[in-house]
This record gives structure tokens, C-alpha cells and sequence, in this order.
């Protein structure tokens, strides 16, 4: 694809390229770290003050292991302090499988001719979606393959078809999207579905990787899918979300190339990402890479925790690729939110698939925690970690520049905690089973003694007995 700044009226800034793959090298091969360097940056961040990526890359490049454990506990503290004690949950629902792209980690290539095409009709979305109101959802990720049939247009009518469904007390209140790059009429016509984040993954950042492992397709294009959320930017969509693939390139590249796109996005939109995620590569039908990129368990639980310190503001998604092991552990770096009843099927959360006995190739890749919704609650509040689904400031308009506003003072604790109270509470009478309930309410006993405003904390009783009595849907 050929660009033409005109055509897409993109800001001048945002046409610069910002990924320069001899910096990023050269700042890793020239930085040494001290541990009086590494307590700085810690305590920099701890002061909720993004790092530089030379100042990430000093965490980068911290082997000791007493400075690596550091850094942990900070990540640990830093998420105290700006999120609390709370994990956002979603689930992902695959809408459709067809694709264009050969892409070398992904079962969906078209290459593939052991994976069963489907699209969901709006029908079947309905049937899905019920199917998930009626576990307790109230968060979607709608996934689409990269093809020429899941347009804006048919992009945006299936989120509307989603808002619509209604299942007993359930409701679908935000829905975010995982799909190919548009151009910002696209983008435009999608955000007019009130989508929540919109999500494109760069995979890899290093541009000839990108195009060993992207064999053909329209995804092979390095730079529209590099560019893409500034499109999505200037269309009027403020919440988008990055990732990479952590395995397909050395991992300590990919952190520092995440953080220059962060760079770009507040220098030329005055705004972050909504939210970073770092998926590793799991196995998938017919994968072909070189797996000496592949990351460690040691390794991984770092680079989390580093992301966390990089960008106190930012949403660090975890997703069921992972063990509920590795899950565990590096929720507590910083992560703020994971996926929850995961079945990446297509039609399986209607037809109750066995997750256990998964087919490979019915799957984009293989999932490693297969654990439903409540059993992922029951485990959160074992933890004391607050569930939540809470979508209160999207639908405030606390988005964009103006969740920066919010959150930067620290008064996302403030809004989010009594939030995610509300919306475990409207679980725990709707969905949960009698001990998942009592252990709940002794958790949120717990959590309201810690909020210091005793006026606060009584608005926050008389929202719990409204709900209690059947009002729903009630936040700050």
C-alpha cells in the first residue's frame, strides 16, 4: 500500500516514521545499569511519572537478581497505588475466522486448510452473546479475521447487534474491537457504533522480522498497520489499545519499541494507549517460527512488570494464553486487566464446548487457562483482588485525554474501587454460587473499610442495597 498523506489527512507528525530499529539496538548495546540508576528510575516511577525509553531500557538490562526483584515490588506498589486492588475481566468472542493474511504464528492463515471458515450471522451473535450475559459477562473483545467481508459497516452493525442483546439482569455494556486496520472513514464508522478500545496488535516491531513471519497479504504492509491507530485517532477514537507478540523477536526490543509508540501517541495526540498488551506466542495449527525468540516464564514476568513502572496510566492486559499459574504470579506486577470464561471457538460459548478437549485447529491458537467465569472470580477474591466490570467512564466520557485527566491526579482509585464493589456486587446476586457469594461479600466488607470517606462509604451502602432490591447498573 501506497500513502498518500493527503488522502488519509493524517496529522504531518503522525506520517514520521517513529520506530528506528539502529536506536532502539544502540540504546540496549550502551546502557549498563547501576543499581543506584535502577533505584532512581524505580522511585521515578513510583512518583507516577512515565520513564523515557533510555530509562526503560536501564530496567531492560538489569540482570541481578536483587535489582530484578526491586523492580517487581515496585511494579507490585505502583499498581496499589494507581489501579488498587481490582482486575478488569472481558471475554473475547471470535466473530469471524476468514482471512486473507499468511501469517507464520497464526492457525486462522489462509493457508490453512484444516480450519473450519465460519461468520456468525447476527443470529448466532445473539445466541453467543446471550451465552455470555448469562455467565456473568458484561465486557466483550469482538475478534474479526482480516478479510475484505468484515468491513466498517459490518464491523459496526454487529457491536450494534451486541448492545442489543438483553438476557435476564445481563447486558453487554462495553464492547471493544480486535480487527484489521481502516482507513479513517473506516474508523469513523465504526466509532459510530459507540465501540469502546480499539485494539491492532503490531505482532513484531522490527520491520524485517515483521516481514518473514507475514508472508502474504494485506498485513505484510508494515507501515498501514504501524499507522493504523493514528487513523483510528484522527477518525475521533481516543481509546486504542498496542501490543506485540512477545517470541517472534528478542523481547527486550519489543518492550522498548512499545514505549516509542507510546512516545508517538502523546506527542502527536497529547494521549497514550488506552492499554498495552503483551500475548505470548502458544502453539497454533500449523506454526512455523523460529522459536529462539520464545520467552521465558522469568522473563516474561519481567518484561510485565517493567511495562507496568514504564507507564504508571496505562492498561496491562493479560490474557488466558496464559496458565492460571503464570496468571497469578504476574497480576501482581501491574496487570489491570485479563480475560475470564475464555473460549476462542467459533459458536462455543452457546454450544458449551468441552474447553478441556479443545481441537487445534479449530482454535487461532491454543488457550492455557480454560477456567470459567466463577471459577476465575472465586480465584480473584481468594486473592483479594476486587473483579470487576465496571465500564463507568467511557460511558462518563472519562476517555482520551479526559481519562488522563482523571487518572493522573489519582482519582481513578477513588471512582474505580467503589465501582468495581457495584459490579461485583450485581454478580454475586445475579451469577454466583452460594460460596462465591459469601467469600465475596466478606472481600467487599473488607475493601469498604479501607475507603477513608466515611460520606463515601455510605453513598457506596446505599448503591449495595439498591441493587440488593433489584436496581441495576448503578456506578460514580
Amino acid at each position: 500500500m501506497i500513502y498518500n498523506p493527503q488522502q488519509y489527512k493524517i496529522k504531518d507528525e503522525a506520517m514520521k516514521p517513529f520506530i528506528d530499529t539502529d536506536e532502539i539496538w544502540d540504546t540496549l548495546r550502551n546502557i549498563h545499569p547501576t543499581k543506584e540508576q535502577v533505584r532512581a528510575i524505580i522511585n521515578k516511577a513510583l512518583n507516577k511519572h512515565r520513564l523515557s525509553m533510555l530509562e526503560t531500557a536501564v530496567l531492560v538490562n538489569t540482570t541481578d537478581p536483587e535489582l530484578i526483584e526491586e523492580i517487581k515490588q515496585g511494579a507490585r506498589t505502583l499498581k496499589e497505588k494507581v489501579y488498587g486492588h481490582r482486575i478488569v475481566l472481558f471475554a473475547p468472542l471470535y466473530i469471524g475466522n476468514l482471512c486473507t493474511n499468511n501469517c507464520a504464528y497464526c492457525g486462522y492463515k489462509a493457508s490453512n486448510k484444516e480450519v473450519e471458515r465460519i461468520t456468525l450471522d447476527k443470529d448466532e451473535i445473539v445466541r453467543q452473546v446471550k451465552a455470555l450475559e448469562d455467565a456473568g459477562q458484561k465486557r466483550l473483545i469482538l475478534v474479526y479475521g482480516e478479510h475484505k467481508k468484515y468491513g466498517p459497516e459490518f464491523i459496526a452493525e454487529s457491536v450494534r447487534t451486541v448492545y442489543k442483546v438483553k438476557s435476564g439482569n445481563g447486558e453487554i455494556r462495553r464492547v471493544n474491537i480486535n480487527a484489521a486496520p481502516l482507513d479513517i472513514d473506516g474508523f469513523k464508522t465504526v466509532k459510530e457504533s459507540e465501540i469502546g478500545t480499539y485494539q491492532i496488535f503490531q505482532e513484531t516491531y522490527h520491520p524485517e522480522i515483521y516481514k518473514k513471519v507475514h508472508l502474504s497479504g494485506k498485513k505484510r504492509d508494515y507501515d498501514w498497520r504501524l499507522t493504523a491507530l493514528d487513523r483510528a485517532m484522527e477518525a475521533g477514537i481516543d481509546d486504542v489499545g498496542i501490543g506485540a507478540l512477545f517470541g517472534l523477536y528478542d523481547w527486550r526490543f519489543e518492550v522498548l519499541a512499545l514505549i516509542r509508540h507510546v512516545n508517538h501517541f502523546e506527542a502527536v495526540y497529547n494521549v497514550g494507549p488506552h492499554t498495552i498488551s503483551f500475548p505470548r506466542i502458544q502453539h497454533a495449527s500449523e506454526l512455523d517460527i523460529d522459536k529462539s525468540y520464545l520467552v521465558s516464564d522469568e522473563d516474561f514476568t519481567k518484561l510485565v512488570a517493567i511495562l507496568r513502572l514504564a507507564v504508571p496510566y496505562t492498561g496491562l492486559i493479560l490474557t488466558a494464553r496464559e496458565s492460571p499459574e503464570i496468571r497469578d504470579e504476574i497480576m501482581q506486577f501491574g496487570v489491570s486487566q485479563i480475560d475470564g470464561g475464555t473460549n476462542i471457538e467459533m459458536k462455543a460459548y452457546a454450544e458449551k464446548e468441552d474447553a478441556h478437549n479443545q481441537d487445534i485447529n479449530k482454535e487461532q491458537f491454543k488457550i492455557n487457562d480454560d477456567r470459567s467465569l466463577n471459577e476465575i472470580m472465586d480465584d480473584l477474591i481468594e486473592h483479594k483482588f476486587i473483579p470487576s466490570f465496571c465500564t463507568a467512564c467511557y460511558r462518563l466520557g472519562r476517555t482520551g485525554e479526559h481519562f488522563m485527566e482523571f487518572s493522573v491526579p489519582g482519582f481513578i482509585k477513588r471512582y474505580c474501587t467503589p465501582n468495581a464493589i457495584l459490579t461485583l456486587v450485581e454478580y454475586l446476586e445475579d451469577y454466583a454460587p452460594q460460596e462465591t457469594k459469601e467469600k465475596g461479600y466478606q472481600l467487599i466488607e473488607e475493601k469498604m473499610a479501607e475507603i477513608e470517606d466515611d460520606k463515601y462509604v455510605e453513598k457506596v451502602r446505599e448503591r449495595i442495597e439498591k441493587i440488593k432490591s433489584g436496581v441495576r447498573d448503578l456506578y460514580f
